[in-house]
């Protein structure tokens, strides 16, 4: 029993590691149709993993309406359009060419105009976030506030009619911007190298619950 709990998990992530390192760098066909069959396996796992996440959102939201939980109306909300969209995305959902069915309806009425709100609110999040960021307090801050005024101008009506400044506004995306972007991707490239080598010879193990 301990070897399927402790053991077998690390054995798979191994052997799951190195195989599709070889897909990946052996350009043989037995590497690609084990590659091909990884892809399909994982589709597999991601169906299940949903069902598992659906099936413990519904406990979570549950637990929290039965025990009355402060704030379990937001619960309730959660519960039924995920039932109300579930039912008709069964019954009433199936695609037709040319026919709007009551999914489409739902979605285009209601999941959209929430996620336009949620992005509209976030917006002024990140415009009180800008507003601190962009105080020059120090040459680094100055540099920032000056960079981000640019390109703010250069994005709105207003900027096409100063001389250059859509240009600079566009060198700026191209050139510094993109080189920090580039930075930041490596070290997150860098960094999930590194943590890919740790799961495969089984340093980290915190996927099967633990921190040993």
């Amino acid at each position: 029993m301990q070897f399927f709990r402790r053991r077998f998990p690390i054995l798979l992530a191994f052997l799951a590691g190195i195989a599709m390192f070889f897909a990946q760098y052996v350009p043989a066909k037995p590497a690609q149709a084990l590659y091909s069959g990884f892809i399909d396996w994982t589709i597999i796992i991601a169906g299940f993993a949903g069902i598992f996440g659906i099936i413990s959102l519904t406990h979570y939201h549950m637990t929290k309406v039965r025990r009355r939980v402060p704030g379990y109306g937001f619960s309730v909300t959660t519960l039924t359009g995920f039932t109300v969209m579930l039912v008709i995305g069964l019954f009433f959902g199936i695609a037709q060419p040319n026919v709007k069915t009551a999914g489409d309806w739902m979605f285009l009425n209601l999941m959209i105009p929430m996620q336009a709100t949620m992005f509209a609110t976030l917006a002024f999040f990140i415009a009180s976030a800008a507003f601190r960021a962009f105080r020059a307090r120090t040459a680094e801050a100055s540099a920032l506030l000056v960079a981000g005024l640019i390109v703010i101008l250069g994005r709105v009506p207003i900027g096409h009619y100063i001389p250059k400044l859509t240009d600079l506004a566009a060198w700026i995306m191209a050139n510094p911007s993109m080189s920090a972007y580039r930075g930041i991707f490596l070290g997150v490239a860098l960094a999930g190298i590194a943590m890919s080598v740790r799961i495969i010879f089984g340093v980290e193990r915190t996927y099967m619950g633990g921190g040993d």
